[in-house]
């Protein structure tokens, strides 16, 4: 049988076409990471999540054996951030911080204007961590429990005020969704930031708001604040005589939450690796107690937990945003 002259001539060419090809495969074959990886973040600097983020980073590097630098990315409630990561090369060296502002609720809050879908876009390595919000009041409220400030709520007939750190953030919706649990009614006044809107609180401008326990806890030992309530299912331990909001309305469950992602198309390997280190990090006893001192607690959850875990907060938090009319600016 003879053997067709074309078929021959393929072993040749290939011959001679590898060594073009040698500077190639021998860069896609090079061990990763090979230099610094970035975990970007949609926030200022010094907040909550900027700690958290930092934490992280600097005990994924001893797993790693490579830098793990932040950087800051804040603008569009998160959304910069995320579709910059999003369009980065899938390579493992561009990281995302997501929370449930960028991750769940936007889709929503800003109504199919979003650059990129960020269930679409990214692809999650592993939850990180969680941590309660506390309700507070100011001198604008008399309650000094979460019962007197919903029967004060009733009697002001929509005309208490709350501050939010901005429209559509985790101190927003935990108050939108208390509000409507509650039966009652309150005005937003949006800021730029919590610490704007917690100056106010603490000044008496606004009645009340709900923050994460790390940005409270100093007003609330400082006397600044009184908290009326954490919103998460059990009392938070630096705040034990607090109760938690599901004592007053059962069912009741609003954390602020930390994962890490990576543009879709990162190499199965690459965020194995990645996620081995997050689960390294919070494995460590310094880690953790890291982590609690910011009163903040790990929540471990694999790839797979996680994206089932965001599609969940998506359905819960669309059906807030829709009930209480909530629309990005």
């Amino acid at each position: 049988m003879s053997i067709p002259r074309r078929a021959l001539a393929r072993p040749i060419g290939l011959g001679l076409m590898l060594p073009w090809l040698w500077p190639r495969a021998v860069g896609a074959q090079e061990a990763w990471p090979s230099r610094p990886i970035r975990i970007v973040l949609p926030y200022t600097p010094g907040g909550g999540t900027d700690g958290l983020a930092r934490t992280l980073a600097s005990f994924m590097q001893g797993r790693l054996n490579q830098s793990v630098v932040v950087e800051n990315r804040p603008g569009a409630g998160g959304n910069l951030a995320t579709e910059f990561v999003a369009n980065a090369r899938p390579d493992g060296y561009t990281l995302l911080i997501g929370n449930q502002g960028p991750m769940t609720v936007n889709p929503t809050l800003f109504r199919g204007t979003m650059p990129v879908d960020p269930a679409e876009a990214l692809v999650p390595i592993a939850m990180v961590a969680e941590t309660q919000l506390v309700v507070v009041a100011g001198p604008g409220s008399r309650a000094t429990t979460l019962q007197g400030l919903i029967d004060e709520a009733r009697q002001a007939n929509g005309r208490m005020t709350y501050a939010t750190p901005s429209i559509g953030a985790a101190g927003h919706l935990a108050m939108a969704l208390l509000l409507q649990r509650a039966g009652v009614t309150a005005t937003s006044v949006p800021y730029r930031g919590a610490a704007p809107a917690l100056n106010d609180v603490a000044a008496g401008h606004v009645a009340v708001t709900a923050s994460t326990l790390p940005s409270v806890l100093g007003l609330i030992e400082g006397n600044k604040l009184r908290a009326l309530a954490v919103t998460g299912d059990r009392r938070a331990a630096q705040l034990p005589n607090v109760p938690t909001v599901a004592e007053t309305l059962p069912g009741y469950r609003v954390t602020a939450w930390y994962g890490l992602l990576a543009p879709r198309g990162t190499p199965a390997p690459i965020l194995g690796q990645l996620a081995q280190a997050v689960d390294a990090a919070l494995s460590s006893p310094e880690m953790l107690q890291r982590l609690r001192a910011d009163g903040t607690d790990p929540y471990p959850m694999d790839a797979a937990a996680f994206a089932a875990f965001m599609r969940e907060e998506r359905t819960r938090w669309a059906e807030v945003i829709r009930a209480a009319n909530i629309v990005a600016e």
